[in-house]
């Protein structure tokens, strides 16, 4: 049996949904009691692959691109702001400058080799959602990561890395092949999966019940 149970989770860096699960997925984790022997990794996926290469107005892209009145646009901020918040984190919409990820997907590969995935993972989030940093920025990019305890220059090299990018492009390949057409998905040790930015105590469930038939070898609860 596996000593370690593995969680990963495809998610966006501009997908309010996303940032909201990974906190809850780490409150999940306070409450679990083998949160030591769980391995997180943050699989890529782009909401939007043909988004713009230089970050724009996130405002501006909803009404323009996407359609969206005025009154729709600021209700759908009101009501993720509110879910935020709640989490303890502080969305600005009103900030937001949103563009092209997949340059920022590489770094966060990079970070993942480096051991410092979700701490870069959590600087790139916040950066975009509370301090209205674009993502399609190298220098950007190069400073949250850093932040986050990436070297610079192995952040930058990343940028140019097209066997990270195999990794950003693989990891899609994936979500497409496992039928993923939303984020973020997580998935359990490779037997369980859960769509979406469920409750903490839902993740919770989903961590216990993985661990015990996964790990401990235990039958299944009956239902």
């Amino acid at each position: 049996m596996a000593e370690r149970m593995l969680v990963e989770i495809w998610s966006d860096l501009v997908c309010p949904w996303c940032y909201l699960g990974k906190r809850r997925l780490e409150r999940a984790l306070e409450g679990f009691e083998h949160a030591d022997r769980v391995d997180v990794v943050w699989r890529s996926f782009e909401l939007e692959p043909d988004a713009p290469k230089v970050a724009e107005s996130r405002r501006t892209l909803l009404l323009d691109r996407y359609g969206m009145t005025a009154q729709q646009a600021a209700e759908r901020d009101a009501q993720m702001t509110a879910l935020a918040g709640a989490e303890g984190l502080k969305y600005r919409p009103d900030l937001a400058q949103l563009g092209n990820t997949f340059d920022a997907h590489r770094v966060l590969h990079a970070a993942r080799a480096a051991g410092v995935q979700g701490e870069a993972k959590e600087r790139l989030l916040r950066g975009y959602f509370t301090e209205g940093r674009k993502l399609t920025d190298p220098d950007t990019l190069v400073e949250l990561a850093a932040d986050a305890g990436l070297a610079p220059a192995a952040a930058r090299a990343a940028l140019a890395d097209e066997a990270l990018a195999d990794e950003v492009r693989g990891d899609e390949r994936e979500a497409a092949a496992i039928g993923i057409t939303g984020v973020p998905f997580f998935v359990l040790n490779r037997r369980y999966a859960v769509s979406g930015a469920q409750p903490s105590e839902i993740l919770l469930q989903a961590l216990q019940r993985t661990w015990a038939e996964t790990i401990e070898g235990a039958a299944p609860p009956a239902s």
